[in-house]
């Protein structure tokens, strides 16, 4: 299969949840995983629209160093529709752009800098990957 890229994009920040968009997911797809952020912990969500699926990705930092995560997924004709994802699946190569970048940007603005604010205020730049 060859390779198809696919857009990144950063659609903002509420509280403490950064929110990302993979392939130019549909608005109501990017409200309903904005809708399963969690509110008690930073972290980070990204709204996918697959080849054959609207997947929705919610990471939460927990314990200090740990990622946390909950999946979901939705038909690309209802991508509001979110259903519990349930497979041994992951992750795929541009979902681990975004994780990446968050991973470093926690570990530098949290974990040694002790600044939540500035890790907040961090984003990745749109890319296609």
């Amino acid at each position: 299969m060859p390779h198809e890229p696919r857009e990144i994009a950063f659609y903002g920040c509420e509280g403490h949840t950064k929110h990302y968009g993979i392939g130019d997911p549909d608005p109501a797809h990017i409200a309903a995983v904005r809708a399963r952020a969690r509110l008690d912990a930073p972290g980070f969500t990204i709204a996918h629209r697959g080849a054959s699926a609207a997947l929705s990705l919610v990471y939460w930092w927990a314990n200090e160093n740990e990622l946390h995560a909950e999946f979901f997924v939705a038909p690309l004709n209802a991508p509001d529709d979110l259903r519990p994802y349930e497979s041994t699946g992951i992750t795929c190569v541009w979902e681990m752009e975004v994780m990446d970048f968050e991973r470093r940007a926690w570990l530098r603005d949290v974990l040694i800098d002790e600044d939540l604010d500035a890790y907040l205020s961090r984003a990745l730049d749109p890319v296609a990957i």
